[in-house]
């Protein structure tokens, strides 16, 4: 299976919940299961959604991975409802996350990803 190889950075008080690393390199799948379709949507005339189908990885997959593979604990300070939590910014190539899409980025080998904290207590 063809893997990418990411620069995963964290910043702003995230590297605590990574074993206290702010920078991780890691291989991830180029590829990951499509999500079946909704029952109650009519099945696809493509193959998009069938059974072992699978979709070019992007960030939401990648934030999944960084939850099953190296996220220590308290997953709620990360992910909230399926994407990063609010607070929390997301450079892609140094490039806010917003103006390439999200988390429908499609992952490309040697990317770097930085997650940064902007919440501080007080």
């Amino acid at each position: 299976m063809a893997s990418l190889s990411l620069k995963i950075e964290f910043g702003g008080g995230l590297e605590l919940l990574f074993s206290n690393q702010r920078s991780h390199k890691v291989s991830v799948p180029a590829s990951v299961p499509v999500a079946p379709p909704e029952r109650s949507k009519a099945p696809a005339a493509s193959t998009d959604g069938g059974e072992g189908a699978t979709k070019p990885t992007d960030i939401t997959a990648l934030l999944f991975w960084l939850r099953d593979h190296l996220l220590k604990e308290r997953e709620e300070l990360f992910i909230e409802n399926g994407t990063v939590r609010p607070g929390v910014l997301v450079l892609v190539n140094d490039t806010d996350w917003e103006l390439e899409g999200e988390g429908d980025y499609k992952l490309k080998d040697g990317d770097e990803i930085v997650f940064i904290s902007t919440l501080h207590g007080g």
